[in-house]
């Protein structure tokens, strides 16, 4: 008598599966790829959320590290400042902001929670621009703050915090990253 312990696989993410079904053959038949790794794809997304009066008051980071790894449910890295600058009473070394990098499945999720549902939830949302790409086909916009994330309980919020997003892919220009993250569904500005 044999005993197998089968594990399920994790299932995939919804936007992956939709990636790899739907998009990878459209953006080949649109940019002429005959090569299906020079398809463009998604490489990591970082988030970034500065918090400048933490130089004055070193509570205020905290509240931007559980902020953080309720959004994107992972532990943020702080960031620190490089130089003293006398003016903004800034010292070498104080915390100044958290970041998170997101890659594999853990990207995907949250890429599709904050189309599906952050992004929408943004009052007087007319869409993104379209002309924030770096010229590598990476993209990156600022949110203003963290409330549009229904992990974050709004009623626990101590003050607004903004934050970036950097989506960065494999494309090797702006006009096939727009047309990636236009099939993933980035809602963009119509010109």
């Amino acid at each position: 008598m044999t005993v197998t312990n089968e594990v399920e696989a994790p299932a995939l993410p919804r936007l992956k599966e939709k990636y790899r079904a739907e998009i990878i053959s459209g953006l080949r038949d649109e940019f002429d790829i005959k090569n299906i790794m020079q398809v463009p794809g998604l490489t990591k997304i970082v988030v970034n959320m500065g918090v400048g009066e933490a130089a004055r008051d070193a509570k205020l980071i905290q509240g931007a590290i559980a902020d953080l790894t309720a959004i994107t449910g992972q532990k943020p890295k702080v960031n620190r400042a490089k130089n003293s600058i006398a003016q903004f009473k800034l010292r070498e070394g104080q915390p100044i902001g958290a970041s998170v990098t997101l890659r594999g499945d853990r990207m995907w999720e949250f890429l599709d929670r904050l189309l599906s549902l952050a992004l929408p939830r943004i009052r007087d949302f007319r869409g993104l621009s379209p002309k924030q790409f770096d010229g590598r086909g990476n993209y990156t916009f600022g949110l203003t703050e963290q409330v549009m994330f229904h992990e974050v309980d709004p009623d626990r919020v101590d003050r607004q915090r903004g934050m970036d997003i950097t989506v960065v892919t494999s494309a090797t220009n702006d006009d096939e990253g727009r047309a990636l993250l236009k099939r993933l569904g980035f809602p963009f500005k119509e010109a």
